[in-house]
């Protein structure tokens, strides 16, 4: 007895020495009344460059996070935080090195959502921010603190800070913004919901009420403001930044020139006129819908080209016909250009889509979902390979699919609320499952695929897919309105999907589609059909590097009375 009393003895000291540290998270008393669901983040980072909730990425610098969600907040009560939670890159929390970092705490705040299909979930609202989890109004956190971590030692937290409410932009002369309610968006979330828009008007707008002008779509992530358009030359005492993506000092002074140049040719008296818009349109998964109609996200799609561009076209003297509508964008904006395009052929007259995501599930970045079993590996009779997930231009690789993926399920556990890229793909592209959220096309953990899920996105979502499926009902409506461009060494591997698409596109007839597809020779993301000029200067200009072939467009379908110069109809 002796015997197994000491044995028992030293096996609880044992265990309690790999307990490891006791994390306490309190909040403070003035942060508590509306903190009821959730998920909490435990970030830890290696410098002090930034605070630890902006240091997280798909790099192999990215800060460490390991989350939890809890529901029910008690007020008074810390947070005992369990450290044996899934965390990113480190899985378990042992296997952090010791050393000296800087810790954060961070609530991202859930809403419970009673929606039309009869769900109720719990997902974070944006506030106007673009869903941005690290800044969005009213989600609180800490202070960063410096810690000697040795796997053992108590960390002590408290939350005491709050992230502030948006500020709104002014209206000015030429950039009016316009927030609507949207019915079938509302019914559908069980609560009101809106659209935002940032609108360029044409010079002289006020002064020739008479006229009427096409309407430019251009697609893209949330946008606080119009993006790219400066009325005053680039600011003289701007201390000039380094841009790690293009290798190049000083390009926010490049970007404000060119902001500006764009200005200075819009007000031109030779350049044609016409309404640019920017929609904001995020929801509870992303800080953008994909602008489709979705089982998870609601009919985006509908809400966009029946409620919104309407209004908007009444308002701002839009001719409000689609002969007169254009859609461009690039990455997500890419895939909308073409997804509305494809899924409303009447009511758009092309779209220049530029490295758009995915637009072929057959190489969906990496993956072949029809065919692969498993997202994550590459798998043989003697060895298994990891599959990669991002490259530069050289090919070099700095991160894995599976890395990438388990960053979203250490933000935002596994109802795709990390408002990330796979996660949102997820949630638009998806059948809702039984518990209300989206069904995932794979095992978050796992990575093995679900054939059941990727049936569904192929006879929904996946583009190349249904225009070739559906060709000989919507090819005459599509014909001469599908242009693409992506680089060659698209960072995302999406230029692989672009070559499936192009193969069909190219043996299409009755009709031929009558498009362009054009590739950018070691060129990474973002590249959108000029082959001139670098990237990090083309992507600066979508609003004037297809009007070339918009105007082509118009001079071969607009009606007698259309003005080809200036862009304009007479009333």
């Amino acid at each position: 007895m002796r015997i197994l009393i000491i044995l028992f003895s030293i096996l609880l000291i044992a265990c309690k020495g790999n307990e490891g540290p006791n994390v306490s998270i309190s909040i403070a008393t003035d942060l508590q009344a509306d903190l009821h669901d959730g998920r909490l983040l435990l970030i830890l980072h290696h410098n002090d460059d930034r605070e630890p909730r902006f240091a997280i990425s798909d790099e192999v610098g990215s800060a460490q996070v390991i989350g939890i969600d809890f529901e029910n907040y008690q007020n008074g009560k810390d947070f005992d935080f369990n450290m044996e939670a899934f965390g990113y890159p480190k899985e378990n929390w042992k296997d952090i090195p010791q050393g000296d970092y800087w810790v954060q705490a961070y609530v991202i705040k859930y809403e419970t959502f009673d929606r039309a299909d009869g769900h109720s979930i719990k997902m974070p609202m944006d506030q106007w921010e673009g869903r941005q989890w690290n800044r969005t109004p009213g989600n609180i956190f800490s202070r960063p603190q410096k810690v000697k971590w040795d796997g053992k030692n108590s960390i002590n937290i408290q939350i005491d800070q709050i992230n502030p409410p948006v500020k709104e932009p002014e209206d000015t002369e030429f950039i009016k913004h316009i927030k609507i309610k949207s019915d079938l968006l509302s019914e559908f979330w069980g609560r009101d919901m809106f659209l935002g828009v940032h609108v360029l008007l044409p010079r002289d707008f006020e002064q020739n009420k008479d006229e009427y002008y096409p309407l430019m779509i251009y697609h893209g992530h949330f946008p606080s403001d119009f993006e790219g358009f400066r009325t005053i030359p680039p600011d003289e005492k701007l201390e000039e930044d380094y841009s790690p993506r293009f290798n190049i000092y000083g390009y926010n002074k490049i970007q404000q020139q060119e902001a500006y140049d764009f200005y200075l040719t819009w007000i031109s008296p030779d350049f044609p006129k016409f309404i640019v818009i920017q929609i904001q349109h995020a929801n509870p998964f992303y800080d953008d819908s994909y602008a489709v109609n979705s089982e998870n996200i609601g009919p985006y799609g509908d809400a966009i080209t029946y409620e919104l561009i309407p209004h908007i076209e009444k308002e701002f003297r839009g001719i409000g016909e689609g002969w007169a509508r254009f859609t461009y964008g690039g990455s997500t904006g890419g895939w909308e250009a073409l997804a509305v395009q494809v899924k409303y052929p009447e009511e758009y007259n092309g779209c220049f889509a530029a490295c758009p995501d995915p637009i072929d599930f057959r190489a969906y970045t990496t993956v072949n979902i029809y065919e692969d079993d498993n997202a994550y590996y590459i798998k043989g009779p003697f060895r298994t390979t990891e599959r990669v997930g991002k490259r530069n231009y050289l090919g070099h690789v700095s991160a894995m699919l599976k890395d990438m993926n388990y960053k979203e399920l250490a933000l935002g556990g596994t109802k795709s609320r990390s408002g990330d890229q796979w996660d949102i793909w997820q949630a638009v592209y998806s059948p809702v499952g039984d518990d209300g959220y989206p069904m995932p096309i794979w095992d978050k953990y796992t990575g093995e695929i679900n054939k059941e899920v990727a049936a569904y996105w192929k006879e929904n979502y996946d583009l190349r897919y249904i225009m070739e499926r559906d060709w000989t009902k919507v090819g005459k409506s599509l014909e001469g309105k599908i242009h693409i461009y992506c680089g060659d060494m698209d960072n995302y591997y999406l230029n692989n999907a672009v070559y499936l698409t192009e193969d069909f596109l190219e043996g299409t007839t009755d009709p031929y589609y009558r498009g362009e597809v054009l590739y950018g020779d070691r060129a990474e993301h973002c590249w959108n059909g000029d082959p001139e000029l670098p990237n990090y200067i083309s992507r600066l200009r979508y609003n004037t590097m297809y009007l070339d072939k918009i105007a082509k467009r118009l001079k071969e379908t607009s009606p007698a009375g259309f003005d080809q110069r200036l862009w304009v109809m007479k009333r």
